[in-house]
């Protein structure tokens, strides 16, 4: 694999750094679903298209500004990294009328994803400029952000074994993402190797950490699916 054009960064764990925009991404996630409390049906069907586009925005601008910066790498810019499908799917989603297995698949993978990311960030291309933090955190807070909102507001539901389908589906992204690597010489959903990031969920060296992190989503979506039935009101 080649060296990325611009180096990743990673946000150390615990450091004011991190305190400062896990706050922000905190924020900006609990503050649309209280606001939302005080809007009809209409207003909050508004909201939620207004954070789908938002999400566009950033995704299509981050996008063009690699483009234009000659940055952008069939290595590193696909939307193939699990963060990265959750964001296209949270842009058409709440636009669509066949959402359900849409739905569910990105409840969890936005949910685990974009906290990983929070929790964990590797910011990857970084450049130094504010822009690019501001980019990366909310973004990631969106595609938390968005099914959350769905599941609390317009309706949306999660069947009873819809965690078990998300290990299925995400075994099988797995299964196509790692012939793309091996022909592209990419690294799409860490599955070519291990993550510049310490992350507790892979553990071991190749193929042992892909194992062993399929487990932990399994796991964690179960946790997920009990806690949204059990606690979720606002």
């Amino acid at each position: 694999m080649q060296e990325s054009p611009i180096p990743y960064y990673v946000v150390e764990f615990l450091s004011e750094e991190w305190i400062t925009w896990t706050t922000f991404s905190l924020i900006f996630i609990i503050t649309p679903l209280v606001f939302a409390k005080y809007l009809n049906a209409s207003q909050k069907k508004y909201l939620l298209y207004i954070m789908s586009v938002l999400l566009m925005i950033e995704y299509t601008g981050e996008n063009l500004k690699n483009i234009l910066n000659g940055f952008w790498n069939i290595q590193y810019n696909l939307p193939l990294h699990l963060c990265s499908i959750s964001t296209v799917i949270c842009c058409f989603l709440p636009f669509i009328k066949k959402q359900k297995k849409w739905f569910e698949f990105v409840y969890y993978t936005g949910i685990l994803g974009g906290l990983m990311a929070i929790l964990t960030p590797q910011i990857n291309q970084f450049d130094g400029q504010l822009s690019e933090y501001i980019n990366y955190y909310s973004s990631h807070s969106l595609i938390i952000l968005i099914p959350i909102y769905m599941y609390v507001y317009q309706g949306a539901q999660l069947t009873r074994l819809s965690w078990l389908r998300l290990f299925f589906n995400v075994g099988l992204l797995v299964i196509l993402v790692m012939p793309i690597n091996f022909i592209i010489g990419s690294n799409y959903m860490y599955v070519a190797e291990l993550p510049g990031v310490d992350n507790p969920l892979l553990i071991g060296g190749w193929p042992y950490y892909i194992l062993f992190g399929m487990l932990f989503v399994m796991v964690l979506a179960y946790l997920v699916y009990v806690i949204t039935k059990r606690r979720i009101s606002l």
